[in-house]
């Protein structure tokens, strides 16, 4: 009986250490939960099989319009649309307690880490794509008053069917007043701006021995003003040239101008290591696609930081550095995921539906000497 007992114990212990590490936002199941959950789905109101609906080119479709206090914890979407790259077409947008200007403003695809406007398989503990072209979210989104989330097809043709399920939760007690709301951003350079085209490959002299301690022209992921804590970035990337895309570090300018955190590589920050080698994903940080160093490769990475998510009190700039001091001109995909008080900056303004395909850029260096395009090679003549 005694050992019996100790067993429990011990059981009872692992029990709570495993619901110590549940994410942000996910309750503890062995407690009674106050709120009552709710769904917005794309069902047919008469309760036939026709779930679906279609956004037209131009339209914007209200998908969730609800009064709070509560907060939204799974998000699922899947559509099918024939227009290519109908990823970066797509724009989600979420307003929180009636402003004007989203907290959240993202191609569809980018939002879920599809930041080539390709669909391919990947999971993490927040967010997820399947092969299947099932997207789902877990950040954890309160709202005090109201929460409204759209979906606008930017494209020239429609979006023929869209479904989704939104499952949020409505408090019987309002939010405390120090809550932080969710934000997410959409950036991308088309290309970068490398200070040279003249080098060989990233060993070059010219380039091992340039500085960069200030972060003045790097890639940013996202400025904030007020205070909260930035929890991650899902990042893409299509090479323009060739050689290893990852050799610049990443900085964060936190409650002022001077870096105050800042690493040692692209996928250094993304926790993995020495180029990666072969595509992974796990909880918190990966890479689901994880291209040949060559001019017109794809790679897509994301890491989360929900283990120490990272407090400003003023101000903070996320950003990377694209190659060594910014010698590269690669482009950039990124979305940035964060929570503050509001108000929050205006974002810069969404570059135009054509201006976001991903496209190889003429831009000189190793793999892209300037040139007729051959459709019929990788690289540029």
């Amino acid at each position: 009986m005694h050992r019996h007992k100790i067993l429990i114990s011990i059981l009872a212990l692992i029990s709570s250490a495993a619901l110590a590490q549940l994410p942000a936002g996910m309750p503890d199941p062995t407690r009674q939960q106050t709120y009552t959950l709710h769904r917005s789905s794309s069902r047919e109101s008469t309760g036939a099989n026709a779930d679906a609906r279609t956004v037209t080119p131009g339209q914007t479709l209200t998908v969730l319009d609800v009064d709070g206090p509560g907060m939204i914890s799974h998000i699922w979407f899947t559509l099918d649309d024939p227009e290519p790259y109908a990823l970066k077409r797509i724009v989600l947008r979420m307003y929180w307690d009636g402003e004007t200007t989203p907290s959240v403003e993202t191609p569809i695809g980018d939002f879920f880490g599809l930041g080539n406007g390709i669909y391919y398989h990947w999971e993490s503990l927040m967010l997820s794509a399947g092969a299947d072209k099932a997207l789902n979210s877990y950040f954890p989104m309160p709202y005090a008053h109201h929460a409204r989330i759209t979906i606008t097809d930017e494209g020239k043709l429609p979006l023929n069917h869209l479904y989704w399920n939104i499952d949020y939760r409505v408090n019987a007690q309002p939010l405390t007043d120090d809550t932080l709301y969710f934000h997410a951003e959409y950036r991308q350079a088309q290309p970068n701006k490398g200070w040279t085209g003249d080098w060989y490959e990233n060993g070059d002299p010219i380039v091992n021995y340039h500085r960069n301690l200030d972060g003045k022209d790097n890639y940013e992921w996202f400025e904030a003003k007020g205070h909260g804590q930035f929890v991650g970035v899902t990042f893409s990337i299509l090479q323009n040239q060739d050689g290893w895309w990852g050799e610049g570090n990443d900085m964060f300018q936190i409650d002022g101008d001077t870096p105050t955190i800042v690493g040692t590589g692209g996928e250094d920050y993304f926790l993995g290591a020495w180029a990666y080698g072969s595509a992974q994903d796990y909880l918190l940080h990966g890479a689901p696609v994880v291209g040949k160093e060559l001019a017109g490769e794809r790679s897509s990475m994301y890491r989360f930081h929900f283990d120490s998510p990272i407090p400003f009190t003023k101000s903070m700039r996320a950003s990377i550095e694209h190659g060594h001091a910014n010698h590269r001109s690669d482009n950039f995909y990124s979305v940035a995921y964060w929570y503050q008080a509001e108000p929050h900056l205006p974002f810069p303004p969404l570059p135009n539906v054509d201006e976001r395909i991903p496209t190889l850029q003429f831009v000189g260096g190793p793999g892209n000497a300037k040139g007729p395009y051959d459709p019929n090679s990788l690289h540029p003549r």
